[in-house]
């Protein structure tokens, strides 16, 4: 269903793949920024960019768990994160990787930004994942 390229010709990514081939037949998820707001809208982690992930995947996982897909099957990802210290963006990543997302490993770009949407928003994350058929009943 899908095919995860790392070109030899290039660096060796650490833990993302430089492409993601899907069959046109598959279907794919396109996602919304996923966000540090509970489900109240509540911002959570002020000013703390590695809690926000935390809560940013979790968020990124129900929106994935409510089109039939989950963590596993993300082919791509943005992930935007308020700092120009590469070591905050480090610090998420290394929440990136914990979450499952990294285990395709899948296409990732590490962004570091001046602002995103929410007052206090510290990390976002758009993805698009595969959609894998449900099992026949």
């Amino acid at each position: 269903m899908l095919k995860r390229v790392t070109v030899p010709s290039l660096f060796t990514p650490p833990t993302y793949s430089h492409a993601t081939v899907v069959e046109a037949a598959t279907r794919l998820a396109f996602l919304a920024g996923s966000v540090p707001l509970d489900s109240e809208g509540n911002l959570v982690g002020e000013e703390d960019a590695v809690r926000q992930a935390g809560q940013v995947i979790a968020n990124l996982d129900e929106q994935l768990r409510a089109v039939g897909s989950g963590l596993e099957h993300v082919v791509s990802t943005d992930v935007y994160v308020v700092s120009p210290d590469p070591t905050v963006l480090a610090a998420v990543w290394e929440v990136v990787q914990d979450s499952g997302l990294s285990d395709g490993p899948h296409s990732s770009t590490l962004i570091g930004v001046a602002s995103l949407g929410y007052p206090g928003q510290l990390v976002e994350i758009t993805a698009t994942a595969v959609v894998p058929d449900s099992p026949e009943s």
